[in-house]
Formats: structure tokens, sequence, C-alpha cells
């Protein structure tokens, strides 16, 4: 799941999500970013409140940062990086059912974990192309921890099944006329990865609010999640075979 939720009444449709997911049998539950909406809340009260209502999820969690929780809290007149180690402060807690990994040093939120002999592998590459204009040196840094860590991901998942990469942004938006786009760097990686091991490479993103379950990139399959104002899910699972995920979007 992901981009939910933007209010206070998504809050109330977000606990209803997580009813019907505490009903199933889940191996794990991934939220790809954005936990509130792109004008905020952006305050403490709102993160302490969405960890307190994600800890309602029976199955274990991973959460990974959108870009409405730290760099667009810029428009509310907060400090994007003061944002982001905040909700590093809160989020970056362990998963022991997953044997959790996060990347170390400052960049906590890239999280890494192996479940029926695939790797997943989570990234902080936000929306809103990916805090380049705003911030390039931020995102500089960034990217060079987020791609040495896919890297490893990668690298880690020759001889499993398959790789499953999990981040905020839809990394095929055009950045507006005349602007850097933020994306291409880790969209070559994506390119390189899905002619590598057609098939066995799944990107799952949101961000921009439409489900897609199609293939961008030869060999590259891709989900993108539901978002704000639909609040619904997308459940995945492992079976054997050449291509081995198979994707449904839960009936709302």
């Amino acid at each position: 799941m992901g981009d939910v939720p933007y209010s206070q009444s998504g809050v109330g449709a977000l606990e209803d999500m997580i009813g019907e997911m505490n009903a199933q049998p889940l191996a794990f539950v991934a939220h790809v970013g954005d936990i509130t909406s792109g004008t905020g809340p952006c305050g403490d009260d709102w993160l302490r409140a969405r960890k307190a209502q994600f800890g309602g999820i029976r199955a274990p969690f991973v959460l990974l940062p959108g870009d409405n929780e730290w760099t667009d809290c810029r428009r509310t007149g907060y400090d994007p990086l003061e944002r982001l180690a905040t909700w590093r402060q809160l989020f970056c807690v362990p998963v022991p059912a997953l044997a959790l990994e996060r990347q170390p040093g400052p960049y906590c939120e890239n999280v890494r974990w192996v479940y029926d002999n695939v790797v997943f592998a989570g990234l902080n590459v936000p929306g809103g192309n990916n805090n380049l204009a705003a911030d390039p040196l931020e995102h500089g840094e960034r990217m060079r921890a987020v791609l040495a860590w896919l890297d490893e991901a990668a690298a880690l998942s020759r001889t499993r099944d398959g790789l499953v990469i999990l981040m905020h942004a839809n990394p095929f938006v055009a950045p507006r006329l005349g602007g850097a786009d933020g994306y291409d760097a880790i969209r070559e990686r994506l390119r390189r990865l899905g002619a590598a091991r057609p098939g066995r490479v799944l990107l799952v993103h949101g961000d921009t609010h439409y489900f897609r379950h199609d293939e961008p990139l030869p060999g590259l399959r891709r989900v993108e999640v539901f978002g704000w104002p639909q609040i619904r899910w997308v459940r995945a699972r492992i079976e054997p075979g050449a291509t081995p995920f198979r994707v449904e979007p839960v009936p709302p």
C-alpha cells in the first residue's frame, strides 16, 4: 500500500483497511510512503499517530518515506531534512520477524530482507522528482547510498529466485519541461536488472495514485499501488516458475 492517509478522514478508512489485512494470513505488509498529503500535516503529532496506527497491523510491517512527509513539508514552513531526521527516529526500528537489515550510516530507511528465497530491497526514492531541483546536494548524496544498497541487493538476489524493489516514486514520470530528471540513475539500474533477469525483477511503487501492473522496461515487472482517494491495497504471492510474482488488487 501507499499514499495513505492524506487527511483525518483517510485515517478511518485506513483503519478499516488494516482490519481487512489483519483478517488474512499475510507474511508481511509494506507501505511505500506518503503518510500525509502534499500540504501536511507534517508535525510530530501526526507522525506519532501514524506510528501508533501502523502498530495495529498484525503482520510484520515495513514503512518507506515518500515526499509528502519530508521534501514537501517545506511548503508549510518545515525543514525537509529535519522532518526526515524525525521520520528516522520514529520509523527506523527493528523488524525481527523479517530479519530486516538497514543500511549502515545515515540512510537507515533503506532496508533489505529475504522471504521465500526472494530478496526485497526498500529505497528512499521519493516523488517530486526525487528532490533534485530543490536540493541537488542532498539528492546526490542520498542517491549514491541508494544505488550502492540496490547493487548489494541485486548481487544477493543472483543466487535466489528474484528481486523486489520498493520505493515511493514513480520513476517513469517525465520532469517538467527543461528540468533535470531526478530518476535517470535509478531508471538505468532498473533497465539493467530487467534485462539481466527478465520476469524475476519486480518494482513496487506509489506516487501517482493509479494502479498499474505492467512492464515499463523490457524484463522489468512493475506494480503501482493505489493511493488517495482510493484506500485499497494490493496482495502478492511468490510461486515457482520463470515469473514468480503473482499480484492482485484487493476488491474495495
